[in-house]
């Protein structure tokens, strides 16, 4: 490899923390309007898909770790959106869950992916195909960890 392989344009790191920079901003204004942040927005779906969850369960799911999770499920908590509850069998795990207010949030927001899908100009079949590259690339990263 030579000093090309040293080019900002040739790395692939570079498009991809800009492209999450910008996503994110795009995400910013599309949920302001509902007074919920990404990563909170990030909470709710996986709690729309499934409620009453672990903030373990959670956190396995969106990536967080339970020090990023924990202000925003207070957050989410604050706004009437979710509950969070001790177990009855271990009164150090929460299980968190969506108030009234949450579920009904979830049709309001059907519109998200929509807008977002017109900002990013990529139709369905293009974001299927990145999203599987991206979760491949984080795949293999993670076994690299290792």
């Amino acid at each position: 490899m030579g000093y090309d392989s040293l080019l900002i344009k040739n790395q692939l790191c570079h498009p991809l923390y800009s492209a999450s920079n910008a996503l994110q901003r795009a995400y910013k204004r599309v949920l302001k309007k509902w007074g919920v942040s990404y990563p909170q927005y990030l909470i709710l779906l996986v709690l729309w898909e499934t409620d009453h969850q672990t903030v373990t369960q959670i956190c396995e799911k969106t990536f967080f770790d339970s020090g990023t999770a924990t202000p925003l499920l207070q957050k989410l908590n604050q706004k009437g959106l979710i509950q969070i509850k001790s177990l009855a069998t271990d009164k150090r795990s929460k299980v968190v869950s969506l108030s009234k207010k949450g579920v009904g949030l979830k049709d309001k927001m059907l519109t998200v992916p929509e807008e977002m899908m017109c900002l990013v100009n990529l139709n369905r079949t293009e974001i299927e195909l990145m999203n599987k590259m991206i979760q491949e690339l984080y795949a293999n990263l993670l076994k690299a960890e290792k």
